[in-house]
């Protein structure tokens, strides 16, 4: 009789902890309610990827938390792959992997407010948690609420673990990171990594040696420190609970030249414009704003400059009209500065009257292009954090036009740019000042000097 010749299982890797990672392992190890708080590019969520993929090896019921689905998306891809031969069933749009070992793997949004209601874990991972909706416990919708109600029940069948992963995201009281990172009763454990806890990165160049390689990483942290606003720094890659109560984050001196502004360029790579539309409660129209770029890589000083920017409420009917002349001001700033490349296109938030935009331009074969969903889906401080290097490194300025522009505005005449860049405040929740043509400049920022994700 034949043997019959069994095909050897295919090696699976949960991933391998560099150094840090370690160390975070073992203080947290042997505690249910764990808290990884860490700078950026640690490696927080490679960790705990690697912490859910072992639970589900061994067949324990997990679920993963993420404050929207786009957050949680990669983790789905990267796990399927990494698991792949001991994938019974997977349904991204259901958000749920099932295992040949009996493991399972739940996905969910705390925009959800009942996530994970009526289910049961062995381990839960809460990812980006301090960028998730700030409040109590009795506060709707609040990841609190959310945790103490829908997420904590879910463990206590198998008397479960939970492990919450974030950067900081400032001294906030309302928010349920900083809580229980910070006040006992919540009974987490916190282990605290800042950036430079990773020693892979920067990573080691092809045929580099371990000694240049440890000068440049030397200098690339120098780097750090010196290229963004020391408060930046300590959020960011400290992973510091920073206060920013009354910091004035976009100073008027980073965006001047010695205290003048600069003159428009006389020649440039392209000048290009942000458009913001948003539906503002109890107006009558909504308020539309565009602010007006040149951007030329090859200059010795500053390689961004604010030529112009306009604010006005329009109704949607005279949207229509109003695009054009974003296009004609736009072929009129080419040709003053000189654009090699001429009128690089309009970029307009796709959402509101934004879209509405975005059709017309289309039908009209104008160049205009949504800004990128990673972009318009950051909160408004993530945002300004995102920029706020090249601002204090200095490359962005405005114009002397930019700067000394006044107009009337909801019956008030000032210099709205200057106004709205220069009084915004990270976590000033409770503000209900005007913010549209802030975020063209930040847009606008991320769009010209951000990498290929506009960071």
């Amino acid at each position: 009789m034949a043997q019959k010749l069994l095909t050897p299982p295919k090696r699976i890797s949960l991933g391998t902890f560099h150094v840090g990672q370690v160390k975070a392992f073992l203080a947290l190890r042997g505690h249910r309610f764990k808290a990884l708080r860490c700078g950026r590019r640690f490696g927080k969520t490679d960790f705990a990827k690697t912490w859910i993929k072992e639970g589900l090896v061994q067949g324990f019921e997990c679920a993963w938390f993420s404050p929207q689905h786009k957050t949680w998306s990669e983790v789905y891809s990267e796990t399927a792959s990494a698991l792949a031969g001991l994938i019974e069933h997977t349904s991204k749009t259901a958000g749920v992997m099932k295992f040949k070992t009996e493991g399972r793997l739940d996905f969910w949004s705390l925009e959800n407010s009942i996530a994970g209601r009526g289910r049961r874990y062995h381990r839960i991972v809460i990812d980006e948690a301090a960028f998730a909706k700030d409040g109590d416990n009795k506060t709707d919708g609040s990841t609190m609420e959310i945790w103490e109600k829908s997420i904590k029940p879910t463990l206590y069948d198998f008397g479960g673990e939970a492990l919450v992963c974030s950067n900081s995201a400032g001294k906030n009281p309302d928010n349920f990171f900083y809580n229980i990172c910070t006040d006992a009763q919540y009974g987490f454990i916190e282990h605290h990594a800042p950036t430079m806890g990773n020693p892979l990165l920067p990573k080691r160049l092809q045929s580099e040696s371990v000694e240049d390689w440890l000068i440049r990483r030397d200098r690339l942290q120098a780097d750090l420190i010196k290229d963004n606003d020391p408060l930046v720094y300590a959020q960011e890659y400290l992973a510091e609970f920073v206060d920013w109560s009354g910091v004035a984050f976009f100073s008027r001196e980073k965006l001047l030249d010695q205290g003048r502004p600069a003159s428009y360029p006389t020649r440039c790579d392209g000048v290009f414009a942000v458009i913001d539309t948003a539906s503002k409660t109890g107006t009558d129209h909504d308020a539309t704003a565009v602010t007006y770029f040149a951007i030329d890589h090859y200059a010795r000083g500053f390689p961004l400059v604010i030529l112009d920017w306009d604010i006005a409420q329009i109704e949607g009917a005279t949207l229509e009209t109003w695009l054009p002349s974003v296009f004609n001001r736009l072929e009129e700033l080419a040709r003053m500065c000189g654009a090699r490349n001429g009128a690089i296109g309009a970029w307009i938030e796709d959402k509101n009257s934004g879209t509405i935009l975005l059709q017309q331009a289309l039908r009209r074969n104008m160049g205009a292009r949504a800004i990128d969903t990673k972009l318009t889906a950051m909160g408004k401080d993530e945002r300004a954090i995102s920029v706020s290097g090249y601002v204090h490194q200095g490359r962005v300025k405005y114009s002397g036009y930019a700067f000394n522009k006044v107009t009337t505005y909801k019956r008030k005449s000032r210099n709205h740019l200057l106004d709205q860049v220069e009084s915004f405040r990270i976590g000033d929740k409770d503000s209900d000042r005007e913010d549209d043509l802030l975020d063209t400049f930040c847009y606008g920022i991320s769009i010209a000097l951000g990498n290929s994700e506009g960071f």
